[in-house]
């Protein structure tokens, strides 16, 4: 089968980018590029990850610098042709900030920096980032975040949930939907979200620190083998 490439975008603050290309190079085994923000060629690349951080130290609103970027005017055009794009935490933010993924990214509930193990249940287990999933898994996968209330109006949040476009949610260990789970007050509990079109993911936990059992679990590496079985055909062998 053909092979696939990742780009991993660097912005001055992003700090899991490396850990994004730990997950694809060293676990998943797939060809991974840097790609820093002054650049205006995304390389070919098949997936951009918009890592998680501060990019621009997160001044003036978390991503709002980000977007006016050299390089994510390619990544916008790369989505706009199909192309599939995943911004985690920070990432997740920038992509609101562009207008890719709908809603904002709102300061936490309790006004505080919640950085912890949380459960998310995988609401929709037919999209290119889930499909190695089952629908009503409950995955274990970390956050970090200031700014991970998810908001925005109740017509496009109806629209959200009817049209399949919420991704992942926050639960109990048990898969059910509480406040107490919640850990930033985001609306309908939403943890992760994607465009209407499918190739565009936004989710504030973080996959990439959940790719190895060393690391507490192994629960985030489905979403990017996912993305691996979805360009390329072919299944991936997780250890």
């Amino acid at each position: 089968m053909a092979g696939m490439k990742f780009g991993v975008v660097v912005f001055p603050g992003s700090n899991c980018d490396h850990d994004a290309y730990h997950a694809v190079k060293h676990v998943l085994g797939e060809n991974v590029d840097f790609l820093w923000h002054k650049e205006h060629d995304l390389r070919g690349v098949d997936v951009v990850i918009l890592p998680g951080g501060f990019s621009y130290g997160d001044y003036l609103r978390c991503g709002a610098i980000s977007q006016f970027s050299a390089i994510m005017k390619e990544v916008i055009r790369h989505a706009e042709r199909g192309g599939h794009v995943i911004g985690i935490c920070n990432g997740f933010q920038i992509l609101a900030e562009t207008g890719l993924l709908p809603g904002a990214l709102l300061r936490n509930r309790s006004l505080k920096f919640v950085c912890k193990s949380v459960h998310l249940r995988v609401e929709n287990a037919e999209t290119a980032f889930t499909r190695r999933y089952t629908q009503g898994d409950v995955l274990h996968i970390p956050v970090a975040h200031g700014e991970g209330n998810f908001y925005t109006d109740s017509e496009t949040l109806r629209e959200l949930e009817e049209n399949g476009q919420v991704v992942f949610r926050y639960v109990d260990a048990d898969g059910a939907v509480t406040r107490e789970a919640n850990p930033n007050g985001s609306l309908n509990n939403i943890a992760g979200i994607i465009n209407r079109h499918g190739n565009v993911l936004g989710m504030m936990p973080h996959p990439e620190r959940a790719v190895e059992n060393l690391l507490g679990s192994a629960d985030g590496l489905g979403v990017f083998a996912s993305l691996v079985e979805t360009i390329t055909g072919s299944v991936p062998v997780l250890s």
